[in-house]
């Protein structure tokens, strides 16, 4: 298999509204339950429901909102897509993710205009110092399991460390079978890793004593991001109170294009 998902069949409501049908792979597969998808190609699915949604023209996804209401099947599914928000220069598109008779996954996206603001662009986030040619080959993150963290490439910069740091990650597979994936799509389907790359508790699913899921996650983007490598700079924080926050710098290889955010729970291991 070369894809993370299998097409099965979409129906067209007399509403405008859109409910896709898919099957998970094995690729697609998650690190905390071996019976769940992880976040990350769920991410990049559900953008693409929404980026091919009744596109208009001069408009491009700023940000990807999405809440986990739970754990997310690695069984067949459907996606609903519906524009809750019409408009010419803004509008608010929602696409729901559903498995065994409940939603798992809520993504809600602001498509804005676009226009030239050449004149008056400026960043403040650098471009990152090492760019993923030549840095050398991560191991870390495959002390996990699941079918997704298995097929991901990862390189880090030297400092990288629990907290805080600089990886970048790629992989050869396409979202869905048989047809191509675009580049945002690529890459926002990684960017949920962003939780794992730098975590405060070590690397390894069978020797933690705390684990640290997210309850969302929030992609901004100042440009659309192009290529197939992602960097994400991420930071790792922990409260004293149960909750954390891993937030991320996101770049492709010309800089930075946007920002993530996820918010965690932090609890003790099942055991």
């Amino acid at each position: 298999m070369t894809a993370y998902y299998k097409f099965v069949k979409r129906e067209l409501q007399e509403d405008g509204v859109s409910v896709a049908h898919y099957q998970p792979t094995k690729h697609a597969q998650g690190a905390w339950n071996e019976h769940e998808q992880h976040m990350a190609p769920a991410t990049g699915l559900l953008t693409a429901e929404i980026n091919s949604f009744a596109p208009q023209p001069n408009t491009r996804i700023a940000r990807v909102s999405l809440d986990i209401l739970g754990l997310i099947p690695l069984d067949d599914f459907t996606i609903t897509t519906r524009c809750i928000r019409p408009g010419k220069t803004i509008e608010l598109v929602e696409a729901v993710m559903s498995s065994r008779g409940r939603d798992a996954i809520i993504a809600r996206a602001w498509r804005l205009i676009t226009q030239d603001t050449s004149e008056i662009a400026g960043l403040e986030d650098q471009p990152a110092e090492y760019k993923p040619e030549g840095l050398p080959v991560w191991e870390g993150m495959k002390g996990w399991p699941g079918g997704f963290i298995e097929s991901v490439r990862l390189v880090a910069t030297e400092d990288r460390r629990s907290g805080r740091g600089m990886v970048w990650i790629t992989n050869d597979l396409d979202m869905v079978e048989g047809e191509p994936t675009d580049d945002l799509v690529h890459l926002l389907g990684m960017v949920d890793t962003a939780n794992g790359v730098v975590p405060r508790l070590g690397l390894g699913l069978s020797k933690l004593e705390w684990m640290f899921p997210n309850t969302d996650l929030q992609i901004h983007m100042h440009r659309s991001p192009k290529g197939r490598w992602l960097g994400i700079e991420a930071v790792q924080q922990y409260g004293d109170d149960g909750i954390g926050l891993t937030s991320a710098v996101l770049h492709d290889v010309s800089g930075p294009f946007g920002r993530s955010e996820q918010i965690l729970t932090i609890r003790p291991m099942p055991r």
